[in-house]
């Protein structure tokens, strides 16, 4: 056998680790936290191994935990201790999490993210105000326009309260707009947005609305967020967010959507995030237990999998026991 060309011979030890052409590092990974104004001690979620909902009184030790791993970023979800119609405590001087961006940034060096959206506020569990006729009208959902005034006023109270970057995440449209206005007009011209701007109504969510307690009470999110055939519409979602003025655009989940990852990476030269979501996390957890996989190794390779189509940033419930071994 004559042959000059081997491939094999950079997958030998040594050489191979020196030629590899994706790595995860701690500094790549964002690791959501729940935080939780209705308890006074860490309450487990059983569909997701290994996470809690904490209490005001321990958010500070919570983010110094995921600091420790080498993790500088983390991004907030609050469960309040009331909910109504339209999510005001959303906004709230005093909400869940104005009360923790205010520890955290005080306390911490954490590089700190909010999630802007009223799920977890109202007590429908939908992202936004109703429209009149909902629930009685499986055809109506979210009222669009009357919901960017509460969510710019949200973003702007999580940047009162010290967030670094907020990231909108219902799907409404125009809602990058909204909040860079509020937030400008509010002098905080340079606090960046995050936006879940090709965000779809996946199947993957279930064990986060658990941990968050923001499921809807009726219906489904199908007329809000992007239907999972779509890929087209997502370029056009992400070209929209961009015109608006995003900073770094979301996709997410990240796993079954991987191509479109890729596409909004070779089409705007902007930072690109990917949300390994829940189920994506609970799934490798219940094969792992069930000794059909590793859940260390198809962790990492999941992550180097979202890397490698192009995400800078990956959200990841994987983040802490990944940093830990890097």
């Amino acid at each position: 056998m004559e042959q000059t060309r081997r491939p094999r011979r950079l997958r030998q030890d040594g050489i191979r680790e020196l030629v590899r052409e994706t790595t995860v590092s701690p500094s790549d990974l964002i690791a959501p936290v729940f935080v939780d104004a209705t308890i006074d001690e860490r309450v487990e979620i059983p569909s997701m191994p290994g996470h809690e909902r904490v209490p005001l009184d321990q958010i500070t030790e919570r983010v110094e935990e995921v600091l420790a791993t080498g993790i500088e970023a983390v991004i907030l979800f609050g469960v309040p201790q009331e909910k109504d119609a339209e999510g005001s405590g959303a906004w709230a001087e005093d909400g869940v999490i104005q009360e923790a961006t205010r520890r955290v940034s005080e306390a911490t060096e954490a590089y700190l993210i909010t999630d802007v959206c009223l799920c977890e506020y109202t007590d429908h569990g939908h992202c936004g105000v109703l429209e009149p006729g909902a629930p009685e009208d499986v055809t109506l959902t979210v009222d669009n326009d009357p919901t960017l005034e509460h969510i710019a006023r949200t973003a702007v109270s999580h940047a009162e309260a010290g967030a670094d970057m907020v990231a909108p995440s219902g799907m409404m449209d125009g809602m990058v707009g909204a909040l860079r206005e509020a937030l400008d007009e509010a002098g905080f011209e340079h606090t960046p947005i995050m936006s879940y701007a090709a965000k779809y109504e996946s199947a993957f969510y279930g064990p986060f609305r658990d941990a968050a307690d923001g499921a809807p009470s009726f219906g489904d999110r199908r007329h809000y967020q992007m239907d999972p055939g779509n890929a087209e519409e997502a370029m056009r979602e992400v070209a929209l967010d961009v015109e608006q003025g995003a900073d770094v655009l979301m996709v997410k989940p990240a796993l079954p959507y991987l191509d479109v990852v890729r596409a909004v990476d070779q089409s705007f030269e902007y930072p690109v995030a990917a949300y390994n979501v829940s189920g994506e996390y609970a799934m490798l957890h219940a094969a792992a237990e069930k000794g059909w996989l590793d859940l260390e190794a198809t962790a990492l390779e999941s992550l180097q999998s979202i890397k490698r189509a192009g995400a800078d940033l990956i959200l990841t419930y994987f983040a802490e026991d990944v940093a830990r071994r890097l």
